[in-house]
């Protein structure tokens, strides 16, 4: 049995204590900035590979932080009063009275929760939660409350940090996501459906300052805001593609396949304010002749929302299970990884699953009458830049080109987004020379989109200025220059500035001016 996990009641007084407990960390310089530089380059990366022995020589010695790390991080067993030595007695016997630290057959101390420090919009900020298996060996049980994982950061970076009055986090675990939205929300209210989840995440939210401004709700799904709407929604709901039982509370919903991404994809919009976003991770399978794209966007209503869907990856059913079985800590060549290897891979081909997606889905409230507003792509290209502000961008982007009815596209001027690129890609051709190979459009930044372009094109919106002429007439002067019919050429060219448009390449004037 795993000397972690929930061996404790679910309501347990660390949050009493959680404010005072991360004033002695910030003190003693247990944050993310104060970890790397006491290990430096070669034991921070050892940290984040999984080696708690590279950390233990990296923190070594007598100093406060390096006892905090050994402990804190490493949960190394210490002697009660290294422990008093490093929180101070009292929090110390708090500590242990909540049986946050457990004592060991031989009397020394450790400490049985993940209490880390993370960068989180720019602060400080420290996650509570149960110990993951990343640093020490043992197997998570099912009631494991997950802390920061490769998920959760990728959500935080995908999510706006604009103002709004409200948000909610569903399914918040120990918090992370509400975290995210400490400097934007004035109010927010998190829901779980797992009562020891909440009560991380109340330890979370009390050491973060802000239990006056966050509300925490038990229940399913959004029965516990069944009549409530919100500027915002954050969501990692237990999105794992599976059999419709629970092996993880904290990744498995019950619900068989895909259910539970289309539970919370078709019920967010129902909840959101009039213009107000939701922003949640999802998976979704691919099944026989249906296509991923149909799949998703038959979740969403006919009307009323706007939608933006992102397939990130896709993983074959075998790399699927054998990935979320050995985050478990389930060796698959065992007996049982076997055994669960096979259950999960034949109810995906008695299902006709041919692959798992994986991504985001960001959706906002539009008027009720107005045609839903859709878009579905894949975008495996890496993306260095947080993507929250270009989901804000995108909607208003996406706005512009529904409610354009005042100016005409026709009508309107343009800027050639900053930093866009024109790439004209030629190859060694077979005697001698290049032979033009691809001309095309790419952002530098943000999503890194990429369009290909004829040479007309291209010309057309390098004459683009939001200071000279409108799209008709860069038009008009580029057909009479070269010798083709202005109407035909504004035809043919409106659908293809409207994917510009759509994908930031070009701004319209009076949108920058909006904003």
């Amino acid at each position: 049995m795993s000397p972690f996990g929930p061996e404790f009641s679910p309501e347990h007084p660390v949050a009493d204590f959680a404010a005072d407990l991360i004033a002695v960390f910030q003190e003693a310089g247990f944050d993310a900035d104060g970890i790397a530089a006491q290990l430096g380059p070669e034991y921070t990366e050892a940290l984040y590979r999984g080696e708690p022995e590279a950390v233990a020589l990296g923190a070594r010695g007598d100093s406060q932080l390096e006892m905090l790390i050994r402990i804190f991080l490493l949960h190394e067993h210490v002697p009660a009063t290294q422990l008093a030595a490093a929180v101070g007695a009292r929090l110390a016997t708090q500590l242990v009275d909540a049986h946050v630290a457990h004592t060991d057959s031989h009397g020394t101390v450790y400490i049985a929760l993940d209490i880390r420090p993370h960068i989180i919009v720019g602060e400080n900020r420290w996650v509570f939660s149960d110990v993951d298996a990343s640093l020490i060996p043992h197997v998570p049980g099912p009631d494991h409350v997950l802390g920061v994982g490769a998920a959760s950061l990728s959500l935080l970076q995908s999510t706006p940090c604009t103002p709004v009055e409200t948000a909610l986090d569903l399914g918040t675990g120990s918090g992370v996501q509400l975290l995210g939205q400490l400097k934007s929300a004035q109010h927010i209210t998190a829901t779980d459906v797992h009562p020891r989840a909440l009560d991380l995440a109340r330890a979370t939210v009390a050491g973060a300052g802000a239990s006056d401004r966050v509300e925490l709700l038990e229940g399913s799904w959004f029965e516990p805001v069944a009549d409530r709407r919100f500027d915002r929604i954050v969501a990692n709901p237990p999105f794992v593609v599976g059999l419709p039982e629970v092996n993880h509370v904290y990744r498995d919903s019950g619900l068989d396949l895909d259910a539970a991404s289309q539970l919370v994809i078709s019920e967010a919009a129902e909840h959101l304010n009039p213009g107000g976003t939701a922003h949640l991770l999802a998976a979704w399978v691919h099944q026989g002749e249906e296509s991923w794209q149909q799949r998703v966007a038959s979740w969403l209503p006919d009307t009323g929302v706007a939608a933006w869907i992102i397939q990130r990856d896709v993983a074959d059913p075998a790399l699927y299970v054998s990935t979320w079985l050995k985050d478990e800590s389930l060796d698959v060549r065992s007996e049982e990884g076997r055994a669960r290897s096979r259950a999960w891979l034949e109810h995906f081909r008695a299902n006709d699953v041919t692959g798992i997606g994986f991504g985001f889905v960001a959706i906002q409230r539009i008027g009720d009458d107005e045609p839903s507003d859709v878009l579905a792509e894949y975008m495996p290209q890496p993306i260095d830049d947080p993507l929250g502000p270009e989901v804000d961008e995108y909607f208003a982007r996406v706005a512009w080109l529904r409610d354009n009815s005042a100016l005409p596209i026709e009508k309107t001027r343009f800027q050639v987004r900053p930093g866009l690129a024109r790439e004209d890609i030629a190859l060694a051709a077979d005697a001698q020379g290049f032979d033009r190979e691809v001309l095309r459009l790419t952002r530098t930044e943000g999503p890194r989109w990429q369009h290909e372009v004829d040479e007309h094109l291209a010309a057309i919106v390098a004459g683009l200025n939001p200071h000279g002429l409108d799209l008709e007439d860069t038009i008009g002067l580029y057909a009479a220059a070269h010798g083709f019919d202005e109407e035909e050429l504004l035809e043919a060219a409106k659908p293809l500035i409207v994917d510009l448009v759509r994908h930031g390449m070009i701004i319209p004037a009076n949108l920058l001016e909006d904003n």
